[in-house]
């Protein structure tokens, strides 16, 4: 299992990620709104903006404050 930084000393399985998005468009926010509301939102931003929105396996979403191509790049390493 390969575990990604996505920043503040949080880590995420490299396994279950689905996409990297940016969160700009109104789709994605309704998606971060949508699992808000079911309790499957993990915000890892550290009350910074949300750069980075990550859709794992099961449905959760998660929050970076990191860019999508950082995130990225590091699934490559």
């Amino acid at each position: 299992m390969k575990l990604i930084n996505i920043g503040f000393g949080n880590s995420i399985s490299a396994d279950k990620v689905v996409a990297i998005v940016s969160p700009e468009s109104a789709p994605i926010k309704r998606i971060i709104s949508e699992a808000r509301d079911r309790g499957q939102l993990v915000d890892a931003t550290y009350g910074r903006r949300t750069r980075a929105v990550m859709v794992t396996e099961s449905g959760h979403i998660l929050l970076s404050s990191i860019q999508p191509e950082t995130v990225a790049h590091r699934f490559i390493n």
